[in-house]
């Protein structure tokens, strides 16, 4: 183990507003859904840009995920196309409708999901499509958005990644899908802790996200306890949910908004940084986004090409020895048991994804490295890499 403190692969960057916001939830006596999470939201819809867009604050991606899924309609019997290359939660809400999760290939630069891997997969079952923005870098969102209209096919963006991140002009949660649902994890760009944001400018998905957030109860609770006149009356139109953003989550939320330009503006040029120091390693770069489009820059996934002559596996454990955390993103669905084994997967069905699976580690970026940490992480991938 190195002398040095061990740099974990990710930590969250919390600050005295962020801490003092929270308080005043604590003091204020409300502490679960009320006034705070309202602002987040509001706040949220500003932050990306189009007065349509309405946005439902949630306890995590994968309740949003759901929300949006069940909003759209899927059900028992459907089909919904997702890659490979992304992680479980992706796949597992389709199966909470009794739908089918239809796993596709991705891009061998991005990562990505592809408008030909997703017409490749369409068939009369198709209901959904979920296109993951791996590591903050948008999805080819045109064809896909315009291929899954001639099919009248739902289209829910997994943008866990994705904050902030710009595809042609406009900010992911502002294209013509009819979903995005971001993720405020601790790892992420910017966090609550727990908690999502699901965002639509379709005013009846929006009202139908909202009812089964909270039990299929027809009136907002936080409306209720606030009133002023009796308003204990409430009905349940749905068999909804608990997936609700408490306000000290939200209070967390409000602030990390805030900066959260110039937490995308550090991880860019920390992603420069790195992009300059390992050129000339045997490993393949990350893409970068193309034009003036924006990278969130959430992962620094590298591929560690045969040539280097360590294997992903026993990098991760010199990497560790010298004191630096890495990860891997992701496990391909198709590797996992549940999904291997009740679709019938194997590696041969996606080559792409099967080959990045055994080849990539992500490097730590995160905006509370210091310049020092940064330093350590690279000198730490030198070495391994030189003495391999």
């Amino acid at each position: 183990m190195s002398a040095n403190k061990f740099l974990p692969f990710a930590l969250p960057e919390i600050g005295e507003e962020e801490i003092n916001e929270v308080a005043h939830s604590l003091r204020s006596g409300w502490i679960t859904t009320g006034p705070k999470a309202k602002q987040f939201e509001a706040d949220f819809s500003i932050f990306l840009g189009d007065s349509e867009l309405e946005s439902i604050a949630v306890n995590s991606a994968t309740s949003g995920l759901h929300l949006a899924l069940e909003a759209v309609g899927v059900g028992p019997g459907d089909e919904v196309i997702v890659p490979t290359y992304t992680f479980t939660a992706t796949a597992e809400i389709v199966r909470y409708l009794g739908a089918t999760p239809v796993m596709v290939d991705v891009d061998a630069h991005t990562f990505n999901m592809t408008v030909d891997t997703f017409a490749a997969a369409i068939t009369d079952k198709t209901k959904a499509v979920m296109p993951v923005h791996f590591a903050g870098l948008a999805c080819d969102m045109d064809p896909i958005i315009a291929l899954a209209k001639k099919h009248d096919i739902k289209v829910v963006e997994d943008a866990a990644h994705a904050l902030p991140t710009r595809y042609k002009g406009k900010m992911i949660g502002a294209l013509e899908s009819d979903i995005t649902v971001f993720s405020f994890y601790a790892n992420k760009t910017m966090t609550t802790g727990e908690g999502g944001m699901v965002v639509t400018r379709n005013a009846e998905l929006a009202k139908r996200c909202k009812v089964m957030r909270l039990h299929g109860i027809s009136r907002d609770a936080f409306d209720r306890y606030v009133s002023t006149k009796p308003a204990w009356f409430y009905e349940v139109v749905a068999p909804g949910f608990k997936y609700n953003m408490p306000d000290i989550a939200a209070a967390i939320g409000i602030h990390q908004l805030k900066r959260l330009p110039d937490f995308q503006i550090k991880r860019e040029q920390m992603a420069a940084v790195y992009h300059e120091a390992l050129a000339d390693l045997p490993v393949e770069l990350p893409a970068t986004a193309p034009g003036d489009d924006i990278h969130a820059w959430h992962l620094y996934p590298l591929k560690i090409k045969p040539e280097a002559g360590v294997e992903r596996g026993k990098f991760i454990e010199q990497m560790a020895e010298l004191g630096i955390g890495c990860s891997v993103h992701f496990i391909p669905l198709h590797l996992h048991p549940y999904w291997r084994d009740t679709y019938k997967l194997t590696p041969e069905m996606f080559p792409v994804a099967q080959r990045i699976f055994e080849q990539e580690v992500s490097l730590p970026l995160y905006t509370k490295m210091t310049a020092d940490d940064q330093a350590r992480v690279i000198a730490a991938v030198r070495q391994v890499l030189r003495h391999a």
